[in-house]
Parts: C-alpha cells; sequence; structure tokens
C-alpha cells in the first residue's frame, strides 16, 4: 500500500471526527455559549452548507495549482477552522470556525480522491479510493465516541485541540509521503474542468450519489429517536449503538470498493437494491431491538459501499479533468444528507411516527437504484458496458516522482 494513501486517510479521519464529533457535544456547546438547542444546531447546518460552498468554489478556484501543495493548503485551513473553534469566545466565533473548517471538507476529498487513484495501477483505483475514505469511516466507529467521552470529561473544546493536533500530524504526512507528479505540474484548466459536465452520465452519477445517500442518511438522521421511541434502548447507550453503525461503515466502504474495481455499475445497482431491502426490514422491524442491532449494521455497510463506486464512476465520465467533478460529487454526497433529512423531519411532522423517516429514506434509495439502471443501459448503448476505470483517467505519467 502506498505510503501517501495512508496520509490521506488520515486527513479524512480528521476531517471526518469534525464533521460527526459536534453531534455528541451540542448540549455541552449550547450551555457554554448560552444558545437554544436550535441555535446551536447551525454547528452541524452550517457545516454541511460550507462543504457543499467549499466542494464547488474552491474546488475550482484551486484546480489549475498542483494538486500535492493544494492538499496540504487545505489541511492548513483546516487546522485554522479547528483552532479557532478551540479558542472560540463566542457564539459567532465558533461558527466561523465551523465554516472554515468545512471549506477544505469537499475539496480535500474530491482532489484526495484523483491523487490517491493516481497512487495505484488502474484496476485498483476503486480500492484506493476506499482506502482515503476509510479515515472518515474511522471517524464514526472511534474518533466520534472517544472524542464525546473527550469532549464530556475534559470540556467540549479539547476535542477540537485533539483535531487540531490530528490535523497538524496529516498536514506533515502528506508532505512527506504524498508523491508529486509531473502531471501535477500541468494541472487542467478550469474550462477544461467545467467540460466534463457536459456528459449526461456525469449529471446522472451526481443524481444517484444525492439520492443514494439521501436515502440512508434520511432514515439516520433520526436514528436516536428510533432507537429510543421505537426500539426500546436507552438513551445512554446511543452513542454506542452507532459504533455498530460506524463498523458497517467501515467493513460496507471497503468491500464496495474492492467490488467496484471489478464493475462499477453493476456493484452500484447491487448495492443500492440491498440498501432498499435492509431499510425496508429495518422499517417493518424497528420495535424489535435484535433485529435493529443487524439493521444498523446493515444499513452502515450498504449505504457506505456505495461511495468508492459513486466516486470513481464520475471520475471516469469526467473522463481528463476528473478534480471539479470528484469534489462535486463530495458535495452532491452533503446534499443527499440534507435532502434526506429534511423529508425525514417532514413525514415526522405529519405525524407518521419514528419509523416514518426510514420508509422515506427507502423511497429515495430506490429512485437512486432506477436512475442507477438508466444511468448503466445508456453507458452500455454507449459503448462504456464494462465501465472499468480507463488508465488514463486519473493517472499519472509513468516515471518516478518529484518530490
Amino acid at each position: 500500500m502506498p505510503a501517501g494513501l495512508i496520509a490521506l486517510a488520515l486527513g479524512g479521519f480528521g476531517i471526518g471526527l469534525t464533521e460527526f464529533v459536534i453531534m455528541g457535544l451540542l448540549p455541552e456547546i449550547a450551555t457554554d455559549f448560552g444558545v437554544s438547542e436550535a441555535a446551536a444546531g447551525w454547528f452541524i447546518t452550517g457545516y454541511a452548507l460550507s462543504v457543499v460552498v467549499g466542494a464547488l468554489l474552491v474546488t475550482a478556484a484551486v484546480t489549475r495549482l498542483p494538486r500535492k501543495p493544494v492538499l496540504i493548503g487545505l489541511l492548513v485551513l483546516f487546522i485554522a477552522g479547528n483552532f479557532l473553534s478551540a479558542i472560540a469566545d463566542s457564539y459567532q466565533a465558533m461558527l466561523l470556525g465551523r465554516i472554515v473548517a468545512a471549506l477544505c471538507h469537499g475539496a480535500f476529498f474530491g482532489i484526495g480522491s484523483v491523487v490517491a487513484a493516481s497512487l495505484v495501477p488502474a484496476h485498483k483505483k476503486a480500492g484506493a479510493i476506499a482506502i482515503m475514505f476509510t479515515g472518515l469511516t474511522a471517524a464514526n466507529v472511534l474518533g466520534v465516541p472517544f472524542g464525546t467521552f473527550l469532549g464530556q470529561n475534559l470540556g467540549w473544546r479539547s476535542t477540537f485541540w485533539a483535531i487540531t493536533i490530528i490535523g497538524v500530524v496529516a498536514l506533515a504526512g502528506i508532505a512527506l509521503m504524498v508523491p508529486q507528479t509531473k502531471q501535477d505540474a500541468a494541472a487542467s484548466s478550469l474550462r477544461k474542468e467545467l467540460r466534463a459536465f457536459k456528459s449526461a452520465q456525469v449529471w446522472l452519477s451526481l443524481t444517484v450519489t444525492i439520492l443514494g445517500f439521501g436515502g440512508m442518511f434520511g432514515a439516520f438522521t433520526y436514528i436516536a429517536f428510533t432507537l429510543t421511541e421505537v426500539s426500546g434502548f436507552d438513551p445512554h447507550s446511543v452513542p454506542w449503538l452507532l459504533v455498530l453503525f460506524g463498523a458497517g461503515l467501515f467493513v460496507g466502504n471497503i468491500a464496495g470498493g474492492k467490488a467496484a474495481d471489478k464493475s462499477i455499475d453493476k456493484t452500484l445497482m447491487v448495492i443500492l437494491a440491498g440498501l432498499v431491502l435492509v431499510l425496508v426490514f429495518f422499517a417493518l422491524t424497528a420495535a424489535n431491538p435484535v433485529a435493529t442491532l443487524f439493521s444498523l449494521a446493515l444499513m452502515g455497510g450498504f449505504g457506505f459501499a456505495t461511495v468508492p463506486g459513486l466516486q470513481m464512476r464520475v471520475m471516469h465520465f469526467a473522463a481528463t479533468a476528473p478534480t471539479l467533478a470528484s469534489g462535486a460529487n463530495i458535495g452532491a454526497f452533503n446534499l443527499g444528507n440534507a435532502l434526506g433529512a429534511w423529508l425525514g423531519g417532514v413525514t415526522i411532522s405529519f405525524g407518521l411516527g419514528y419509523t416514518s423517516p426510514i420508509w422515506a429514506g427507502s423511497v429515495i434509495t430506490l429512485a437512486a437504484l432506477l436512475v442507477m439502471i438508466v444511468a448503466a443501459v445508456a453507458a452500455r448503448r454507449g459503448g462504456a458496458e464494462a465501465l472499468q476505470p480507463a488508465p488514463d483517467v486519473v493517472r499519472e505519467p509513468e516515471g518516478a516522482p518529484v518530490a
């Protein structure tokens, strides 16, 4: 395994921790700043919206620059944002720190996906992307429970100091381990990157990302209510139950990457169909605690198994200018999160109960499957039946990397 992949995964770990750990610390932060739960919720919502903005605007702004220095610069932005959060003395300062940290999120994973794929042979590209995203899944499995524990016992600021340190270590790792190749010096122009969006397959892939992730997160956003009000679990057990969900993310991400390296479209169709069945099963058996445990793990596994394939598919059809499209797909994941959370909230507001977001998630995921089938058929008719990552999509030129 290239050492650069480990450095990229560590950066993903820190970014994933920044995004998710605040959910467990929100009560302490709201109390400290003297704001309502709804106001504190903007530390999450503001972050998500900033990820979408950063995925498009920041990626577009740096598309002509060499990738390795850009990744280092993005981690500097990440470190600065978490440092601001750690020292924030007001609600506004904390929100600013969250926004600054979020601006690097989409561009880091978008550009990092291209770099990760360039470090390995063509038949291992999706697997390399999965390894980079392992950092994000590990943040859910290990980082969030530990970060929450740290914040609850040493104060919530200690968690953000720890994330800041992780960012510094990841920056050093990328500076030392990620090679800077000749292709970096000949980065794509913005006009060339924008031409990738003329492809209908790129738009179909982005749509599948929004709907596919929207389905999973529509169910996951309100999972605490489902676990306590429907399944009957004690509220104090919820963080540890979510570790099971995180473990599913971890396994699904790796398995999905390996499968996508063999056939992207077939893998995505099978996974999305599996996720629909899992969500329906969960909705039907949510009152059974044992069945709920299986559903949590399977929902995480099938939900995140789509990530490497979806990211690789966008990069494939973006051809020789994959950077901006890759970043756009990261933004699409977050748009899916917002869509699923909104629709799940609508079903609850209509009095349909705490399993209704899961049912809504299954419908959204079914829509993703249908779009994926249409995309696959169109790709096959267009002569891309195998849809294997072409060696010249994101592969760096042969030869020794430049230090």
